[in-house]
């Protein structure tokens, strides 16, 4: 079995058709890139998979597990996460805090345990402190664990962000354009961190990118939108090649 599937996704915004009969396999620790020019559905497949829209039509399996209809926070308990293409940190919580908050949906414990603080409570508590000081550790943020994320510089907080999803245990981390306001060194060294959680965390990666240097440098596989359809899937050297997709989005072939 596939670790995620969607089968014939279509979506309407009333009368505004903005998914069509989209398809997609993914197996574990795939890293796949999703592009296509603005507007053309990328982040609606990505809110539609997360729970924040509910499909017209076809089906969204994570392990076999249909996901339509379930809340967003029911999804992310399922083993999916993801960042979001304007950073959404909680900007007056510290980093630190915004890493033990993003795990309270594998708290694993009630509402009893919180007010008489049972063993229960103290060991989970203890659990999700620890995770996020190892993530800190892991994405060198240690030295900023005290600080709100709206007095870090934005590649910072776009570590912080990948942090937080990480600390949810995702089978699946849904990346919207990771590389957004990032300058050059910095997207070098997203690239080196994409690829590196893929690795260590044994993850699959979906991503949705306008810099192709990222997409073409790290994805294995890329599938193209516009208008809400798929154009054109395959390797990276298959998609900057596709004449269709270079007419529709890229304009000339990328390097």
């Amino acid at each position: 079995m596939s670790l995620f599937q969607i089968e014939g996704l279509t979506h309407y915004f009333g009368g505004l058709r903005a998914v069509q009969n989209f398809n997609v396999t993914l197996e574990g620790g795939e890293l796949m890139g999703l592009i296509g020019p603005n507007g053309a559905g990328k982040t609606t497949v990505f809110n539609l998979v997360c729970g924040v829209y509910r499909p017209t039509q076809g089906d969204i399996r994570l392990n076999g597990t249909s996901l339509p209809g379930r809340y967003p926070h029911q999804v992310s308990s399922l083993g999916i996460a993801r960042t979001f293409q304007n950073i959404r940190l909680w900007a007056e919580m510290t980093v630190l805090e915004n890493l033990n908050v993003a795990q309270h949906c594998h708290l694993g414990y009630g509402l009893a345990d919180l007010f008489i603080k049972t063993k229960t409570f103290r060991q989970r508590e203890g659990d999700i402190h620890r995770v996020s000081r190892e993530m800190l550790e892991m994405l060198e943020l240690k030295d900023v664990a005290h600080e709100v994320p709206k007095n870090l510089p934005y590649g910072i907080q776009r570590r912080v962000e990948v942090g937080r999803a990480l600390t949810m245990k995702p089978k699946l981390l849904l990346l919207d354009e990771p590389a957004a306001g990032l300058n050059s060194a910095e997207v070098v060294g997203l690239m080196r961190l994409i690829q590196w959680i893929q690795k260590e965390f044994h993850l699959t990666v979906w991503l949705i990118e306008h810099q192709m240097q990222v997409v073409m440098n790290i994805c294995t596989w890329v599938q193209v939108l516009d208008f809400g359809a798929t154009i054109a899937e395959g390797t990276p050297d298959d998609i900057k090649q596709n004449k269709r997709v270079i007419d529709a989005y890229l304009g000339e072939e990328v390097d």
